[in-house]
Order: structure tokens, then sequence, then C-alpha cells
């Protein structure tokens, strides 16, 4: 049975990296009926934090990630210590203080067969002894990497090509201790688009952040996957169970990958518009709430409707609320340009004020009736029908941009709509100045 672990260190979130790794582990697991094992390497008791913990737990859940086992190395020392000791006597080990220290053979060429890379050879003479216990008795990493990954019947150690350099470290402990060596495979870092290594400056990089700005966890999973792995063909979208059936090692790059926020997004766009409503309202309402745009207990049947008028336009949930957000307060911002260009004609207020009363008379007030009196009203008025939308959609909106204006006045509803006309026609009329810090007319 093949056995992989994911091991990662609560001193800092969990970042883009890792979670390709954590997945690429996962499946590999599920795809070839064997174990996934959740291992956290908290040897650095100063560092080590229950916040970052309690992150790196929280995001594996949220991207539909389960383990098989979940070990703390913190509770192993006497473990380690009794290993190290064990070497001691062999004669191999030597003490430098309190510190432990394995004396590296020279003149051996280590080699890694790698089933990413192939083969690869280091010689020993660039190998430094190796510490096993440091001097306040906390183990190194390389070597309790080692004990528990043979205690734990690891078959498959997957994890970023940054840990080459450890491998032949790491074989050379397992053959001082006696222990099976397991496969190595080291996949190629993910690179920022500038070809650098993935960091800050090339955006958010822990997966915390991702999920609060409104990223779907099953379009990051699907965009992680193909960082580096491919199907064969080219499709683009994969649920989880269809990545499980599918994945492969032999189809994992030889190659960096590079982190494209661009396809990330776009990718997300596509799952919003197929994604299921309620759990869509759900991620809606908490982002919105966040913002102080609605109360939690705000009507999901009128926020149902926005959503679904915007579901093609927005590719993260905040960028929803962003979009949307005129519906949700009075003082709205209003683009500059757009006031410039659609509110400046000399009979702007009176078209305006013409809509108002049309709308005012409007009833039954839903999309149909809305149509129909307003463009009964352009046709009275022998106009372009763009020469009244245009104003009303800035008025009403902020911009000169939005989903169809008959469906957003519908959305806004009667009330909030004949408010701010009012608000708008007012202004005009006395040629006030058109926007107080760019914030409400």
């Amino acid at each position: 049975m093949n056995i992989v672990r994911f091991a990662p260190s609560p001193t800092g979130y969990l970042h883009i990296g890792g979670a390709r790794t954590c997945l690429f582990n996962w499946l590999f697991a599920r795809a070839t009926g064997g174990k996934f094992i959740l291992r956290i390497e908290d040897t650095d008791l100063s560092r080590s934090k229950k916040e970052y913990l309690d992150e790196i737990l929280s995001s594996l859940q949220w991207m539909g990630l389960d383990w098989d086992g979940l070990y703390y190395q913190s509770q192993r020392f006497d473990i380690y210590r009794d290993y190290a000791q064990n070497l001691f006597k062999k004669g191999n080990v030597y003490k430098e203080g309190e510190a432990l220290i394995y004396k590296v053979p020279k003149d051996i060429n280590v080699k890694i067969h790698d089933l990413i890379h192939g083969e690869i050879s280091i010689d020993t003479e660039q190998i430094k002894d190796q510490v096993l216990l440091k001097s306040d008795g906390s183990p190194a990493y390389n070597f309790c990497c080692v004990v528990d990954d043979a205690l734990m019947g690891i078959t498959h150690i997957i994890r970023g090509d940054d840990h080459i350099s450890n491998t032949p470290k790491q074989i050379l402990l397992y053959e001082a201790l006696g222990l099976k060596v397991p496969k190595f495979v080291h996949i190629p870092m993910i690179l920022g688009e500038d070809k650098s290594r993935l960091s800050k400056r090339h955006g958010a990089t822990s997966l915390s952040e991702y999920k609060n700005e409104g990223y779907l966890p099953e379009a990051l999973v699907n965009y992680l996957a193909l960082l580096g792995w491919n199907p064969g063909d080219s499709r683009e979208i994969f649920s989880l169970n269809n990545l499980t059936k599918e994945f492969s090692l032999k189809r994992v790059s030889k190659t960096a990958a590079v982190f494209d926020i661009k396809k990330l997004k776009w990718l997300n766009g596509q799952y919003i518009k197929n994604y299921d409503t309620e759990k869509l309202l759900d991620l809606a309402v908490a982002c919105l709430a966040e913002k102080k745009y609605i109360m939690p207990d705000i009507d999901r049947k009128w926020l149902k409707s926005i959503v679904e008028l915007y579901r093609s336009r927005f590719q993260t949930v905040n960028e929803f609320s962003e979009l949307a957000s005129f519906f949700f307060i009075d003082d709205i911002r209003y683009d500059t340009d757009a006031v410039s260009k659609f509110l400046n004609d000399i009979d702007v207020a009176e078209k305006l004020e013409k809509l108002k009363e049309a709308l005012e008379k409007t009833e039954p007030f839903d999309i149909a009736g809305i149509e129909r009196n307003v463009r009964s009203l352009i046709e009275k008025l022998d106009i372009q029908t763009g020469s009244l939308i245009h104003p009303a959609r800035v008025a009403l909106t902020g911009g000169a941009v939005s989903p169809g204006i008959f469906e957003v006045i519908a959305c806004l509803g009667k009330e909030k709509t004949l408010n701010r006309l009012n608000r708008v026609i007012k202004k005009l009329k006395t040629r006030a100045d058109l926007f107080d810090k760019l914030s409400g007319l």
C-alpha cells in the first residue's frame, strides 16, 4: 500500500506551494487506494503557534482534504532521543556539548532515484556532519523527518524540489539507522509571472487570504492541481472526485509551474456560474455583512435575484460585493467619467424627471412592467433609447456599466429607485457640485 504524508510546520500560514504539495500527496493516496498522513512538524516550540496550526487544519478542510492519521512531532521527542542514542552507541555519532551529531562518511556517492527528475548523484564531500539532537534536546529537521517517515511506513515522499538538498542527508541517515529508503518525488517549484519564486510581491500567498477574497475551494483546488500536473489533453475543469480518478505522478511536469492570478480568477468565475445557489448566497451574505453593507438576516430571496443578475459578471465573491454595492448602500460612489459623459446634457434632469414619473405609476413594479413603461416613455419623448437609459444607469448605480437597466431597477425596488432619482434630479437642477469627494451626488 502506498502511504504518503504532508508535514507542515505551524510557524506560519499554509501557503500556495504547501497547499499544492499537500494536494498532490492526497491525490496520489486516493488515486492508488493508499493512505494520507498529516504530520505537524512543530519541533520549534518557540515559533510554533496555535493560530497557525488552526489555520493550516481549517484550510485543508476548506479544500476538501481529509487524512488517515494525524501526528505531532512535539509529542515524539522521546522516540527521536532513543534513535539518536542508539546511533551514538554504534560509534558514528559524536557529542558537541549537549548536541548529538552524526559524522557523515566521506568519499561516498549518494544516489537519489527521483520519480520526476531521474537519478541525482551527490558526493558526501559536499555534505556537512548532521545534527541529530540540538543542545536543548530538540531534534533536527532531517533526523526526525527520517525517523517519522520510517515509523509511519511512508512509501513515497512527495515534496517541493527545494528539498532536494535535504534528500542525500536523509538517505545517509536512513542507511545509518538500517531503515528502508522510501521513493522520492520532488515537484518543481511554483514561480511568479516574472519567473522568480512565488512570494508576497506576487499577491496573496496563504490559503486563508484566497478564501477571504472570495475564491471557491473547488476552483482553487482545480487550479492547484493544474500547477505542475496535466491530464494529457486540453481539459481545464476538474472536480476533486475527477482528480482522484485521473491523477498520476507520470503526468507531473519536470519544469516549474507559473502562478497566473488571472487564470485562477477566470477559473473561479467558471465555477461561480454553475455554483450551488444557496452556497453562493451564504458566501455573499458573509462577505456583504463583513463590509457592513447588510445585516446577516437579509431577505435571501431579494439577494438571490441580485446574485443571479450578476452571476456571469463576477469572478470572486468580493468582486460581487463591489459591483453590486449600490444595491445595499445609499451613499453610492459616482464615477467621475460616467457623470461627465452622461449627466451633463442640459435636458438630462428633465428626462430623469419624466422617468421618475413613469416609474411612480408602474404597477406591478416588476421587470416587464418597468420595461413596458420606460419604452413607452422613450417613444413618447421621441428620443434615442441611450439618451435616457445611460443617464438613468449612472444616476441609479453610480457607473456606466451594469446588467440590464430594467432588471437593475426591479431589484433596487420602487422606493430606492425613486429616492435615488429624486436626489440626482435635485442636484442636476441646481447644478450644484455633482459629487462630494466622489461619494454621492
